[in-house]
């Protein structure tokens, strides 16, 4: 991939999406097709990320990872890496919740080391016996400092034998509930505020420059009609060229 985690980190400031930003563009670089999807079509149907995070399909002509952006923005750039390791062994996938077989651990962990290496938690067995409240503010520091979820630092201290199964399931619980709330109360506010994205960045943001500009150009060559490339963008036909307009 030529991923840099000091670029990753550097360029995430509050939030990650310039880091997930930097490492999408890098597995598009790679030939692989990196999509957002977050519902079947309408809000109405938004994906449970408790049931579905993730999906890779492993082909050598075209490897598509698709992500869950109902979930945090910190925690799609683990699951796209645990995507394109499925890619990297060759193994189609579909990812959701714990993980329940080896395969699943492996990608986990893949995705956990070169996020956050395990030599930067090494010194983080004093962790071990302390209350809760005191390993959730640890979570908390780490997960700010580099860049990442928390969810993802207390599965990493867990398969570091820092904390025990019965804290990873605690903390991971009252994180996620934190999470909720978050996502509420950001709604509620975008209720309040006016104007937001336009409709062709946010379609642009969620299919990806790879897939885009592999659509314009096939339009501009002649070899895609404007109803086939609706198909594949899932728009409609006569909103193709505008939405496709602008992308390299």
């Amino acid at each position: 991939l030529g991923f840099s985690l000091q670029h990753f980190r550097s360029g995430n400031g509050r939030g990650t999406t310039k880091g997930f930003a930097y490492l999408r563009e890098r597995a598009e670089a790679a030939g692989i097709f990196v999509l957002l999807i977050g519902n079947l079509g309408s809000h109405h149907s938004a994906l449970n990320v408790e049931l579905f995070r993730g999906f890779a399909l492993s082909d050598k002509v075209a490897p598509f990872v698709v992500i869950n952006d109902q979930d945090s923005e910190r925690a799609w750039s683990f699951t796209l890496l645990h995507e394109l390791a499925h890619i990297w062994l060759g193994q189609t996938g579909v990812s959701g919740g714990r993980p329940t077989s080896t395969i699943e651990t492996f990608c986990n962990d893949v995705a956990g080391r070169i996020l956050l290496p395990t030599a930067e938690i090494a010194n983080e067995v004093a962790l071990r016996g302390v209350s809760q409240d005191l390993v959730m503010a640890r979570i908390h520091e780490i997960a700010e400092l580099r860049q990442v979820s928390h969810s993802m630092v207390a599965y990493k201290l867990y398969r570091q034998g820092v904390i025990d199964h019965g804290m990873w399931s605690s903390v991971t619980a009252v994180f996620r509930q934190q999470w909720l709330n978050d996502k509420v109360a950001q709604r509620e506010r975008a209720r309040e505020n006016e104007g937001g994205p336009s409709y062709y960045l946010v379609r642009r943001h969620r299919l990806g420059n790879r897939l885009l500009g592999l659509s314009k150009r096939m339009l501009s060559e002649g070899s895609l009609s404007p109803s086939k490339a609706a198909a594949i963008l899932g728009v409609k036909p006569n909103i193709v060229f505008s939405l496709t307009d602008g992308v390299a």
